[in-house]
């Protein structure tokens, strides 16, 4: 009886935990006053257990697109998947080097030496990665500095909305 009593005290701890967690929403104003609203990401799902998604709104509500992470590939290699308003496939974004990955997961960040970087490309699930678009790289300093370059995406093929959009996700869902 104690351990039903145990395991149900766990289940009712998670439970209280989960509910009182709020989701991650993420605004983006034009200035500090929050006098006008840019771009909106909000957290599909309170219970992420294996994936999350993410969906990317503009200031009237419309629909730019999503954002999905499944968390088993964090075993190997951090990855993003990006979508556009239609749910068609867009972009994927991941750990710059299968090798570099596999020794954060061994030997943590090693005092900023093995920083994530992400490199971003076109993604069609039926296919290979397809070119890049660019990169988020966290840079060498004390604080935490990122760069997102899309130098290479001189089409502008990516919307710099879900770009900018993605850069936070990958600063703040990689807890880095």
């Amino acid at each position: 009886i104690a351990i039903v009593g145990v395991i149900g005290g766990i289940a009712l701890s998670v439970f209280v935990l989960i509910a009182l967690m709020p989701r991650r929403h993420i605004h983006f104003y034009s200035d500090e006053q929050r006098g006008e609203e840019l771009l909106k990401i909000l957290q599909d799902n309170k219970v992420m257990l294996f994936t999350a998604t993410y969906t990317v709104l503009t200031p009237d509500g419309s629909l730019l697109g999503r954002f999905r992470k499944n968390y088993f590939y964090n075993l190997f290699r951090k990855r993003w998947y990006g979508f556009d308003a239609e749910g068609n496939p867009t972009l994927i974004a991941m750990e710059d080097s299968l090798i570099l990955s596999l020794l954060r997961r061994l030997l943590g960040p090693m005092f900023g030496l093995l920083r994530t970087n992400f490199i971003i490309r076109e993604w069609d699930p039926n296919g290979p990665p397809g070119r890049i678009l660019g990169e988020f790289n966290r840079k060498f300093t004390l604080l935490d500095r990122y760069v997102l370059d899309l130098s290479d995406d001189r089409t502008r093929t990516l919307d710099r909305r879900m770009a900018l959009a993605l850069g936070v996700l990958l600063d703040t869902g990689e807890r880095r």
